[in-house]
């Protein structure tokens, strides 16, 4: 009796495994979304649109190093990169990345790192900003809550490139400038394969998620997550999430927003980022297995939730040595009149972030 008594005292009973978990939903989807016009994609194509390929302006330190996943924002006028690297394939950890100019990169350090030990995400941490200016052509900052800034990033148990399975969790700084470790959340993970209202398409393994800040609250909440999961190898979908307070999810609607390749069940659609151009939500992302080679791709939608995925050409595909196997995971962003467009390469160089831009830069007649 007395044990029992110290325990609810102590607060010891809440921490106990006999505790029944919280009971999990998934919210209905809003229904009767409305296609985005046909005129209206080419012409958010046109915009979006990276001809001009600038080359590699990230590698690995090395052979046995490899990069991936940019995500880019603004700070104190400088522009940072962050990235994620994998060294003799043990695991993924995020670095962070300093420009001037948005083509010469300038490595800091790292800023989430594997634990290497027994926790879920002992072995893989693999991180993008949340709450990034969604705004085209905007200012490119990131906005806090909180006080802090946040990032999202799929952590694992197990050694490897992307072992599954694989979960979400968040970290926060006060400092996402400088290369100090970012804090990660008590609720980690947020959201996982093996939890009861996992859908049917991500109760394998989750993959890469960006947060954004809906300030109309459109969906009855602020923050909104969209994210590529799995439920068997090579066949990849993108589903939301929503939350009030970064720290509990709840999934949203059924189904997957974006899917390609349903019919053979293989194909995979993944790193959504999403921007808003004039009122049209667009969600870049890439694609790989339902058409050819690797490539980067859009969709656009006027709620968050129903997408008219674009069906003309490509943002971005193999067409260099550096990106000959896959030219993929798409971060975009307008600045001073020309289109940026930050990309992982894989081919001669290795795995290495590069760069296509809307005018040529490179200085060539």
């Amino acid at each position: 009796m007395i044990k029992l008594m110290l325990i609810l005292l102590t607060g010891g009973l809440a921490a106990s495994p006999l505790r029944a978990a919280p009971e999990r939903t998934v919210l209905p989807a809003i229904v009767g979304g409305v296609d985005v016009a046909t005129n209206t994609m080419q012409q958010i194509y046109d915009e979006v649109k990276t001809p001009f390929k600038y080359g590699v302006v990230l590698a690995g330190a090395g052979t046995n190093e490899f990069v991936d996943c940019p995500s880019v924002f603004r700070q104190d006028q400088h522009w940072y990169m962050m990235y994620v690297a994998i060294t003799n394939k043990i695991g993924y950890q995020t670095f962070l990345a300093r420009s001037d100019d948005l083509r010469h990169w300038h490595k800091l350090g790292r800023v989430l790192a594997f634990t290497g030990t027994n926790q879920w995400d002992a072995w893989q941490a693999d991180g993008g900003i949340a709450l990034a200016d969604y705004h085209w052509d905007g200012p490119q900052t990131l906005e806090t809550f909180a006080g802090k800034y946040w990032l999202t990033y799929i952590g694992g148990q197990r050694q490897g490139y992307e072992t599954d399975p694989l979960a979400i969790g968040l970290a926060w700084t006060k400092s996402p400038a400088q290369p100090r470790e970012w804090q990660r959340l008590a609720e980690n993970p947020v959201l996982g394969p093996q939890q009861s209202d996992a859908r049917s398409f991500e109760t394998k393994t989750l993959y890469k998620s960006q947060v954004i800040h809906d300030e109309t609250e459109s969906l009855g909440w602020p923050f909104v997550m969209y994210y590529n999961a799995k439920f068997k190898n090579g066949f990849e979908q993108i589903g939301m999430a929503v939350s009030s307070d970064l720290r509990h999810w709840t999934r949203y609607g059924t189904n997957a927003v974006v899917v390609n390749g349903a019919e053979q069940q293989r194909g995979i659609s993944g790193d959504p980022q999403i921007v808003k151009i004039g009122d049209v939500w667009v969600m870049f992302y890439f694609g790989a297995g339902w058409q050819p080679r690797a490539f980067d791709t859009f969709a656009g939608s006027h709620d968050l939730v129903h997408w008219t995925k674009w069906t003309g050409p490509h943002l971005i595909e193999p067409s260099e040595p550096y990106d000959r196997t896959y030219a993929h995971k798409p971060w975009v962003l307008k600045y001073q009149g020309v289109v940026y467009h930050f990309y992982c390469a894989v081919g001669s160089e290795g795995r290495v972030i590069a760069l296509a831009t809307s005018r040529d830069l490179t200085g060539k007649p």
